[in-house]
Formats: structure tokens, C-alpha cells, sequence
């Protein structure tokens, strides 16, 4: 799916007739790939890395134009079970024109980064930086997922939710690494500001996303070290849980096994002394009562 964009009035808005600088191409069927390859001289390789979830970001200088590929958050879905993945973007940054193609349909150019676009240069900063603004609130997000399963795993045994913090756990991984390489594609953008013509705007943009991109990383980094720091103290918080409840269970059936063991004996079948007297059965059931209540009185006295 094609759709073109243009700036006007320092906005990026729907392109109007006629040809437009910048390209959006969501998810580009074969047609519109052979498009890419042959009218814009996008190199196929590229474009299926730039598809790819699993590929790494980088930069890239060709002859005639610069190849981007950035990682930002997979927009999240329930059907997701609490994993949290990454996807690519690409950037081919032209003298007169931009092409970005995603792998799925997202709002490009909305937030607080696009109030004031100049210059293409200017756009492709400012996706970058919209990147690291998505996945600072996914991190709260999962900060607020674990919050959650903690509760819940005060108050249920179950491993569904030890698998759930898992996931979390793994989608920290997939974040630390998507956020690191964006780092350094950072890193050679200010190397290479000046074969990218930046205006000294632009580099002032770029050493304040260098520094919200460490800042993010150090926030994941955060968030993965506490999550698998504590996930052992949650298996075993579990298992003392479930220790407990066993032993709770063990000292109900005791208590119910003595009285029961006194019955059975004067429930026999043979002669016992006294079996014919008035009060034998109260004998009997006060006998059993006054065990259960000893070993209620044990249970306190021990605090079991």
C-alpha cells in the first residue's frame, strides 16, 4: 500500500496530486516491490532486510541515496500473551525525495516530534527519535505488567503467570537489543553529519537523541537486571507458598485422622468393655471431640 506525503506549513500531511517527496510503502505487495527495485534503484536484498524484524539497524551510503534501517516497537496486540517484539523500518534518504517502507500500518508521522518538520534530513531524525519515544512507553507499559503479575502471584500458585513474567523478561532482551542498535546507528550519523549535509539543527537534534536513546537503554537495562534478578526470588516465594499450604493440609488431615482413629476402635466388631452402658456413646464422641480440640490447641500453641 502506497502513501504519499508531503511538508507543508512545517507538517507532514497526505500528499496531494502530482509527485510527492516522501514515500510510505505499508507491507508493499510484489508489485509495488518491483516498483522499489527497478524505479527507485532500492536494492532488493536491502529491502527484504528492511522487512525483516530480525535484522539489525544500520546505515548504509550508496551512490545516490542513504539506506536507514532503524528498529522501533511491534505494536502490541492481546493475542501477544505479554510478548513484547520489535520490527524494522526502512529509510532511503534521496536528494529530492524519501522512501520508508514498513511492515505494518502505523501512524508515521504523528507525536509531539513531527510539529515542526523543514527538511527531509529533519524527518529522518525525527522518525528515529519517534522510535525511541515508543519504546520508553512500552517500557512503562511492561513496568506496569510486571506490577501486576507480582500481585497476582502473591495470590495464586499458578504458572501461568510465572510464564507471563517470562515473556516480559524476553521481551527486555528483544528491547535492549533493538535499542543499542539504534545507538549506533546514531553514533555514525554524527560521524558522517557532514556527508549527510545536517544543518547545525540537525546535529543538535541528533545530540539530543543520542542522549534520550542512552537514557531508554539504560531504563531497559533497568528494568531487564531487576525482572531477572527477582524471578528466583518469585520461584521460590511460590514454592515456600506451596510448602506452606502442604503443611496446612498435612496438620487438617492428622487432626481429622486421630478422632477418626478413636471411633474406629470402639466401632469394631468385638466385645469391648462397657459396650452395652447409657453414656458409651458420648464416651466416645467426647473422646473424639477432645482430640480434635488438643490438636487444634497443639496447632496455635506451635503457631503451625
Amino acid at each position: 500500500m502506497l502513501k504519499p506525503m508531503q511538508i507543508e506549513g512545517g507538517r507532514v500531511v497526505e500528499g496531494a496530486e502530482g509527485p510527492c517527496p516522501i514515500l510510505i510503502f505499508v507491507k508493499p505487495d510484489e508489485r509495488e516491490r518491483k516498483t522499489l527495485i527497478e524505479q527507485h534503484g532500492i536494492d532488493e536484498h536491502t529491502l527484504n532486510s528492511a522487512l525483516d524484524p530480525n535484522e539489525l539497524a544500520r546505515v548504509e551510503f550508496q551512490a545516490d541515496h542513504t539506506v536507514l534501517i532503524i528498529k522501533r516497537p511491534k505494536r502490541y496486540s492481546p493475542t501477544d500473551n505479554f510478548l513484547f517484539n520489535v520490527s524494522s523500518v526502512g529509510i532511503f534518504l534521496f536528494k529530492e525525495r524519501m522512501v520508508i517502507v514498513l511492515s505494518e500500518d502505523i501512524p508515521a508521522f504523528e507525536g509531539r516530534q513531527f510539529l515542526k518538520v523543514d527538511s527531509l534530513p529533519d524527518v529522518m531524525l525525527k522518525l528515529i527519535h519517534q522510535s525511541i519515544f515508543h519504546f520508553e512507553e512500552h517500557l512503562k507499559v511492561i513496568n506496569m505488567c510486571t506490577d501486576d503479575l507480582e500481585k497476582e502471584i502473591n495470590r495464586a500458585m499458578e504458572n501461568k503467570t510465572l510464564l507471563n513474567l517470562f515473556t516480559l523478561e524476553k521481551s527486555l532482551v528483544y528491547y535492549l537489543n533493538a535499542i543499542g542498535s539504534n545507538g549506533r546507528i546514531i553514533e555514525k550519523l554524527k560521524t558522517n553529519a557532514g556527508r549527510m549535509e545536517f544543518t547545525p539543527e540537525n546535529i543538535e537534534l541528533l545530540d539530543d537523541i543520542a542522549i534520550e536513546n542512552n537514557q531508554c537503554y539504560e531504563q531497559a537495562k533497568i528494568y531487564s537486571e531487576v525482572l531477572s534478578g527477582l524471578m528466583d526470588a518469585r520461584v521460590s516465594v511460590v514454592s515456600n507458598n506451596l510448602n506452606i499450604l502442604m503443611k496446612k493440609l498435612n496438620i487438617i488431615m492428622i487432626a481429622l485422622m486421630l478422632p477418626t482413629l478413636w471411633v474406629s476402635i470402639f466401632s469394631m466388631n468385638l466385645p469391648i468393655p462397657h459396650q452395652n452402658h447409657g453414656l458409651m456413646f458420648w464416651l466416645v464422641a467426647g473422646g473424639a471431640a477432645l482430640l480434635t480440640m488438643t490438636m487444634v490447641f497443639i496447632w496455635k500453641w506451635k503457631k503451625w
